[in-house]
């Protein structure tokens, strides 16, 4: 099964076509991104094992970035396939599911209508995906797409970790409560920790970390997340490259009246404004900022340190919650990546058994250990793989799909002869 995963952002369009075997095995068949779609400096980029191709082409919106997309994969130089016929299902990551999606489903109208819905909780990650899907539906009429939830993984929280302190009756009218994020990446890490360390999940009290541009942290009770650091929005939790996360919310008043901002203007300040780049005033790239950091530049030594100390006390928090932990995952760029940051984050940790061995911490390929033998707390980089997770969804739904269909042609069938 040929399955096209998209990923539909309010001005982008990446995409991984996945030729998929069974759920063990799955190859990358091409994967790329339409960039700055609907301004003039659109551009699309498309790699096929070594090969890349990279074109400024004009794309208004994202249908005309899916009619890109399908037209590099069926023809020209990097073509891999002969018919847009061999796409067999399409997955889609759509960030807010909100109460209505505890898992992947297969996209009719009610879902399309729940996802439109919920756009005000995530109103350019939901509109973009919508936008995805239409386009879909356009070029690739009856072809089966699967919905994959960043917020699915979080419907496991209880009340006491999912409501709000505010009055009872206004959370229910407008729905207000933690829905969380990422978390489709949340429980690929998850499922690839335990298989790294040869564990059942459900044995493991785990602590994952998805630290980028955005940032999480998950608390996960055997396979089951019972809380994590973003909330009714992408907007809470962790300090991240341009969104402030959690501050005293009388912040957000003080400035609006003494900066005479509107609270359009205020949500742009926290979710674009703030964060490293609001800290630095030079970027929201953690690379940029080391740099700038070993020159000597305070603001961006203390962005350093306010980071790893963002991270560290959600750890802090989460060994709590779960009474002890057994392992601690870090995943995205920053995760993977910063060797320097990750020695910040875990430093001064070893009186409560987690100890990082600093060679291992300095390694930079694939899944690997960087905590010491003698650690009581196993410390692991899993490079996440969200893409995986949807391809894995789709295939598993349409697959199920198929074979219901199959069933029920059989027993109509059967019930014919009979007669």
């Amino acid at each position: 099964m040929k399955v096209l995963v998209l990923n539909a952002g309010s001005s982008s369009l990446k995409y991984r076509l996945i030729d998929v075997t069974d759920i063990e095995n799955m190859k990358l068949m091409a994967k790329g991104i339409c960039d700055r779609v609907g301004s003039e400096a659109s551009q699309h980029v498309c790699s096929i094992d070594e090969n890349e191709l990279r074109i400024s082409i004009p794309m208004e919106n994202h249908d005309e970035a899916m009619q890109v997309v399908l037209d590099t994969l069926s023809s020209g130089p990097l073509k891999v396939l002969d018919s847009l016929d061999e796409i067999d299902a399409v997955g889609h990551r759509v960030v807010q599911g909100g109460k209505y999606f505890s898992h992947s489903v297969i996209i009719d109208d009610d879902v399309i209508k729940k996802i439109a819905e919920l756009s005000e909780l995530a109103p350019l990650h939901n509109k973009a995906a919508l936008s995805g899907i239409h386009a879909c539906q356009k070029h690739m009429p009856g072809v089966p797409m699967v919905a994959a939830f960043d917020t699915a993984f979080f419907q496991t929280l209880l009340p006491k970790a999912y409501m709000y302190p505010l009055p009872y009756d206004l959370c229910k009218k407008y729905n207000i409560r933690k829905y969380g994020a990422h978390g489709i990446s949340h429980r690929y890490i998850a499922e690839r920790a335990a298989e790294f360390l040869g564990k059942p999940l459900q044995d493991l009290k785990m602590i994952t970390c998805h630290l980028g541009n955005g940032c999480s942290v998950t608390a996960i009770d055997h396979g089951q997340a019972v809380d994590t650091s973003m909330g009714m929005t992408p907007l809470d939790g962790l300090m991240m490259g341009t969104r402030c996360g959690s501050i005293d919310p009388a912040i957000v008043t003080f400035l609006e009246e003494h900066e005479h901002l509107s609270p359009e203007e205020m949500d742009d300040l926290m979710n674009k404004k703030s964060g490293i780049l609001g800290v630095t005033g030079i970027s929201n790239d953690l690379r940029s900022i080391g740099d700038a950091a070993d020159q000597g530049d305070a603001r961006s030594q203390l962005a350093y340190e306010m980071y790893a100390y963002s991270v560290k006390r959600y750890i802090g928090q989460y060994i709590a919650v779960l009474g002890g932990v057994d392992v601690i995952v870090l995943a995205a760029g920053v995760g993977e990546n910063s060797k320097r940051m990750r020695r910040l984050i875990f430093e001064g940790l070893e009186t409560i058994g987690i100890i990082i061995d600093e060679k291992r911490n300095n390694a930079t390929q694939g899944e690997r250990e960087i905590s010491s033998d003698d650690s009581n707390v196993r410390v692991l980089i899993i490079p996440t793989d969200e893409e995986f997770m949807i391809a894995r969804d789709t295939y598993e739904l349409v697959e199920e799909r198929e074979e219901q269909k199959a069933h029920a042609h059989e027993e109509e069938v059967s019930s014919v002869h009979n007669k």
